[in-house]
């Protein structure tokens, strides 16, 4: 058969057969209200369902005033400790938070200075440990334009370079943790260097990482082709990877990472599979969509200036006239947060220093304006009156964009980030030996007899 021909047959069987697939996984939606389905594990009120304790960070949204839960302005602990704080005391002792709070989720509490230079010491042993081959084989002979899916076979690719790579003893999967934590930056930047030689053409450059840096310091370095960078852009890349490392056991990549953990494979598996999930735009993704939203905006907004003008179009984006459709105004609203996200209010003070720097304050401006409006087009459009504001997502993609990062490496280095939580979770659920997470779905499908092939007919 013509291979064209083949292709296309194939083709217009599977796009019939789609629909066939679509009616037959469809499911009453009024079974979940009859049978009381939790779905999203979340209640009726949009609380998250408990399954699980955790000590390695606590969000808070709201308090309890008689017997009522009453909305309050966000906090986010990292092991007890007030992520506010945590950024405000190493600003003012002048040194990068990165790597202490990776200190702080794996065991517990603030480093001493001792500590903390023996934990940078492992790191940076484990950063000269990526054999040549493994960058040659693994990320420059089959690059891939989604980093995120490059992240992930590079972390699978490492349980074929491990002896250990089965045993989850505490000492073995803190060990494979904390490589991770130092490969990861490495795996994003040059599977970028990687695409962008063989998907875009430009030149093809590897930096190899430096001891003395900082993991921020570290990125910026590999990625620019002279190396250099501000120390405002090295301090700002380090507060957003603090302040995406953690934020509790509930959201989706790191719930995944305690399902797959709790079944007893290995640390690699466990972190693809986090990294799968960080993947998507309603988690992770949702940082780039924010810039590619404001990039549509700047392209229909005749006036930056005009509120009346930044309304209706945020109006548009609700009703599924403007960018992509979705009905979305990325990076507003949270799923638990709702007066504010503590993380967005810590980067927004350091998110105004940076654009005076990149001279991008007409920019700043935009947003400011649009993290006012939104919440008032969207209580006018959807009559939500739950409170809705900016979330971390909202200012890190204009970060990122004035730090000159690629949008291909904006979810890369939430994950990068992140790297850091999943490892404490993992850790804390292999410790705590629970059960096989193995949550209850009804049957709902009715039963039906089996019809020999001769007197099937086709619906």
């Amino acid at each position: 058969m013509n291979n064209n021909l083949d292709l296309g047959y194939r083709h217009d069987w599977i796009q019939k057969m789609a629909d066939v697939c679509e009616a037959s996984s469809t499911i009453d939606s009024t079974l979940f209200d009859k049978y009381e389905v939790k779905r999203g594990l979340r209640d009726l009120n949009g609380q998250g369902v408990l399954t699980g304790l955790t000590e390695v960070s606590e969000i808070r949204s709201y308090t309890v005033v008689d017997h009522e839960m009453v909305p309050c302005e966000g906090k986010l602990f990292y092991q007890g400790i007030d992520i506010e704080e945590i950024v405000g005391g190493f600003l003012q002792e002048k040194r990068f938070g990165y790597e202490e709070v990776v200190y702080l989720l794996l065991f517990g509490d603030l480093p001493t200075e001792s500590q903390l230079e023996d934990l940078k010491d492992v790191l940076a042993e484990y950063r000269k440990s990526l054999p040549t081959s493994f960058v040659r084989d693994i990320i420059m002979k089959a690059p891939s334009a989604d980093l995120m899916n490059t992240l992930g076979r590079s972390v699978l690719t490492l349980y074929s370079y491990d002896d250990k790579a089965d045993d989850t003893s505490t000492e073995n999967v803190l060990r494979q943790c904390l490589e991770l934590v130092a490969l990861l930056p490495m795996f994003a930047v040059y599977g970028y260097q990687a695409s962008n030689y063989f998907h875009e053409g430009s030149s093809f450059f590897l930096h190899p990482p430096k001891k003395e840096y900082s993991t921020a310091e570290n990125i910026l370095h590999m990625l620019r082709p002279d190396s250099q960078f501000s120390p405002l852009e090295a301090k700002i890349l380090d507060i957003a990877l603090v302040l995406h490392a953690e934020h509790g056991g509930g959201n989706n990549s790191t719930f995944t990472d305690h399902v797959v953990t709790s079944s007893g494979t290995d640390t690699y598996a466990a972190i693809s599979a986090s990294l799968g999930s960080l993947k998507g735009p309603r988690h992770g993704g949702a940082n780039k969509k924010v810039s590619l939203m404001f990039e549509d905006m700047k392209k229909n907004l005749e006036d930056w200036e005009d509120e009346n003008e930044i309304r209706t179009y945020l109006t548009a984006l609700l009703n599924r006239q403007a960018f992509d459709k979705s009905g979305l105004i990325y990076g507003m609203g949270h799923a638990v947060y709702s007066i504010s996200d503590p993380r967005a209010k810590t980067f927004r003070h350091f998110v105004r220093k940076l654009s005076e720097e990149k001279n991008m304050m007409a920019e700043y401006a935009l947003y400011e304006k649009v993290e006012r409006l939104a919440p008032e087009v969207i209580a006018n459009e959807r009559h939500i009156y739950k409170g809705v504001s900016a979330n971390i997502d909202f200012y890190s993609g204009l970060v990122y964009s004035m730090l000159e990062l690629p949008t291909e490496l904006y979810t890369p280095i939430f994950a990068i980030g992140r790297i850091a939580g999943w490892s404490a979770h993992r850790l804390e659920e292999l410790v705590n030996a629970g059960k096989i997470i193995r949550p209850a779905y009804k049957a709902v499908c009715p039963h039906k007899p089996y019809v020999p092939m001769s007197e099937r007919k086709e619906g």
